[in-house]
């Protein structure tokens, strides 16, 4: 965690927003380590370096002089503070005590509460435990159990952040999050109380947890892992967590070592349901349509699916991911993509190595859980459970005995099949049928006989891509080659190997199909393929021309049909979209709503977000009547130069809204290294002009700056009138 001084530092610069300082400012208090003294210091240097303003100085000075040991009310001793720091004062206007200043915080700002506070006069906020992508989570002192003598008077509340409390949806999302806990009430999952509000501050109780979270034991210098037998009560907690979930039709969406709690009792809990999502929707369908908790936008790269980071349905194979990568990271130390984000690891072709201390099934089982692709994924978390604990599968070693003698009977039986046919020629045909039926039963009692039982009761695995097939559907089945009489089958002979899947093999035909934008993955022989087509070519004409490519085993298509009319706006900007997705979406570009259905009259708002370097922001909406209407910059935003990693919302304030003509409509963002146009262009002209001049200054930028600093992303948008 930063010092205070850099804290205040990142704000003065602009690096962080007020909402931002004020969600890090308990938490810097809290682990800084230097006593109220060093920390008015602190506060008054930086002051005087460069003054905040009044209410925030005033806020921070008031924390400071807060900090205390609270425990006089629990029969302690209250370990108090004098101030004699001398530190510059403020205007008369916020001058005063710092319970003063927060008796009246200047107009526009929402109040402000944190260590040393009281919510609704009964939870008075102890300790900062963390701050989170939607709230602060504090040790609080609960009055009310204080008060009728019980021995554990202690909770801990989640306060939502400010910059949340402005969503509109920030109270459904605390409530949606207190109810789905509620739902989820499991020894291995946090329990939550309730939620409520003080004013504008929102919040949420839940259990107070004595321990640490997996996130960091995971941190600890020098930590490289520890041995299965150790890691695996853990990873029986997450599983025991996440599987009831799962049967309850939730998603948790943001599954990471932060949201792992050990206890001193040495429990496994799982926190933080606040995404949560449903992937299950029967009697929550009112709901789901109500608020979608996915819309908040949070989750950790290093730990989210692909799929979640392209914005698809949750599912539970989501969670899989995340839990194959705390798995990894528990026993070896690290990250098995080195904190890549799932789309970087998997355009860079990333192939985790296999820890030293896993047995080829526990490893079959945790590669299985990392794969990029849902459909090759572990499909359930009690499968993985079942393939990775060896101490579970030998307590089942009496059922595995039973499965053993069923293998035998089965192969017996087999056996028998075999002599009849070839006993018998005339009844060949119906005794091959007979030999081809029964294959699937032996090859599963076989995977039993080795000790597979818990594989077979776990149901099998759902698929979910496109399969070509390498071989023609009328090729003798093996079972079917090893019954046939040898005098009248010849010496069957190795098949030839198939041939790699590169992308450099794909990339041919990609280029060769008319007004797309699509960006390719491989792995091993399975092919992924995202972006956009022309409705005229058409996704089923895609899919069978890369299904026939050499190779090809399995094919996975996410694409989005394309009206004619964006043919020239995608001729031009398809190389830097695929640039950017095959580095991994390092610029983003999401629509407000995520479904792009947006009706007369409605506000264009869009979230931004710039890859890691410095770079210009260009936003253009390319309208339905062949106009492009410049977003960013424009005369309402000129400044579009922005730092590495800058997210932004651009449109909030009504600054473009929707009218006919209605129909297929895109906005397109646009990073660059420099300015695009030396002069303001108009805020609306002709697409044909704009695209002819945005070509020749892309080349001028290209062989100025590099190709690989510019990059585009599209975000289709379908407008409509208002229903009546």
């Amino acid at each position: 965690m930063a010092s205070l001084a850099h804290v205040i530092h990142d704000f003065q610069s602009g690096a962080l927003s007020r909402d931002e300082f004020v969600a890090q400012l308990d938490s810097t208090l809290t682990t800084e380590g230097l006593g109220p003294t060093q920390l008015l210091e602190m506060l008054g240097a930086a002051h005087r370096k460069a003054p905040l303003p009044d209410d925030l100085y005033l806020e921070v000075r008031r924390r400071i002089e807060q900090l205390r040991v609270s425990n006089v009310a629990a029969g302690g001793d209250e370990t108090g503070i004098q101030t004699t720091v001398e530190i510059p004062s403020v205007s008369s206007a916020s001058a005063g005590s710092a319970g003063q200043a927060n008796a009246q915080s200047p107009p526009g700002h929402d109040q402000i509460k944190g260590t040393g506070d009281t919510l609704n006069n009964r939870f008075v906020l102890e300790e900062c435990l963390g701050v989170g992508g939607m709230g602060t989570v504090y040790k609080a002192l609960d009055l009310r159990k204080l008060e009728a003598s019980d021995r554990k008077p202690y909770l801990a509340i989640k306060v939502l952040n400010v910059q949340f409390r402005g969503n509109p949806n920030s109270l459904v999302a605390l409530q949606r999050e207190a109810r789905k806990a509620q739902v989820l009430a499991h020894r291995n999952i946090i329990t939550v109380y309730d939620f409520d509000r003080d004013g504008p501050i929102v919040y949420l109780t839940m259990e107070y947890l004595s321990g640490k979270p997996l996130s960091q034991l995971l941190r600890t210098p020098g930590y490289q892992g520890m041995p299965v037998r150790a890691a695996v009560p853990i990873v029986r907690g997450m599983c025991a967590a996440l599987a009831y979930a799962h049967e309850r039709g939730f998603v948790h969406c943001d599954f990471k070592p932060a949201n792992v709690f050990l206890t001193t009792n040495a429990e496994v809990k799982v926190i933080d349901f606040g995404i949560a999502r449903v992937f299950q929707r029967p009697e929550e369908e009112s709901d789901a349509t109500v608020f979608d908790p996915g819309s908040l936008g949070a989750l950790t790269p290093a730990y989210a699916s692909p799929e979640m980071i392209e914005h698809r349905e949750p599912d539970p194979r989501d969670d899989i991911y995340a839990l194959g990568c705390i798995t990894y990271e528990l026993l070896t130390g690290h990250h098995p993509f080195d904190r890549l984000s799932a789309t970087q690891a998997r355009n860079a072709d990333f192939k985790p190595q296999r820890p030293p201390n896993l047995d080829s099934r526990q490893w079959r089982a945790l590669r299985a859980a990392l794969s990029f692709e849902r459909g090759a994924r572990m499909p359930s978390v009690v499968r993985f459970i079942g393939e990775f604990d060896n101490e579970a599968r030998a307590e089942k070693s009496g059922t595995l005995a039973k499965v053993g003698l069923a293998s035998f009977a089965v192969v017996c039986a087999t056996a028998v099949g075999v002599f009849a046919l070839r006993s018998g020629p005339s009844r060949q045909g119906s005794a091959q049928t007979d030999v081809e039926a029964s294959q699937p039963v032996a090859e599963s009692a076989s995977a039993a006989s080795e000790g597979a039982a818990s594989e077979a009761t776990a149901g099998p695995v759902l698929p979910s891509t496109v399969t070509a097939s390498s071989a023609p559907s009328s090729a003798p089945s093996a079972a079917t080659s090893a019954a046939a009489p040898a005098s009248s089958t010849p010496l069957a002979t190795a098949p030839a190997p198939r041939p790699a899947l590169t992308l450099a093999a794909i990339a041919p035909a990609l280029a060769q199909v008319p007004c797309s934008a699509l960006s390719a993955a491989v792995q091993d022989h399975s092919l992924t393929v995202r972006g956009f087509v022309s409705q005229r070519y058409g996704a089923g004409r895609l899919k069978d021309t890369l299904a026939a490519l050499p190779g090809v085993n399995t094919l996975t298509l996410d694409v989005q049909p394309l009206a004619d009319d964006k043919c020239d706006t995608v001729g031009a900007l398809a190389p830097y979209w695929v640039r950017n997705w095959q580095a991994g979406r390092v610029a983003a570009l999401h629509v407000r709503p995520p479904s792009g259905q947006l009706s007369d009259g409605d506000p264009l708002v869009v979230d931004v977000t710039t890859p890691g370097f410095d770079s210009y922001v260009n936003l253009d909406y390319y309208q339905l009547d062949g106009s492009v209407v410049h977003m960013v910059p424009s005369p309402r935003a000129k400044d579009n130069q922005a730092p590495p990693h800058y997210a932004a919302t651009i449109g909030s304030g009504g600054d473009w809204i929707i009218s006919k003509p209605f129909g297929a409509e895109m906005v397109v963002l646009l990073i660059t290294p420099a300015p695009l146009f030396d002069k303001p262009r108009p805020e609306s002209e002709s697409r044909a002009d704009y695209l002819r001049a945005l070509d020749t200054r892309l080349k001028q930028l290209g062989g100025k700056y590099g190709q690989d600093h510019i990059v585009a992303d599209f975000a289709p948008i379908t407008t409509k009138p208002r229903a009546p």
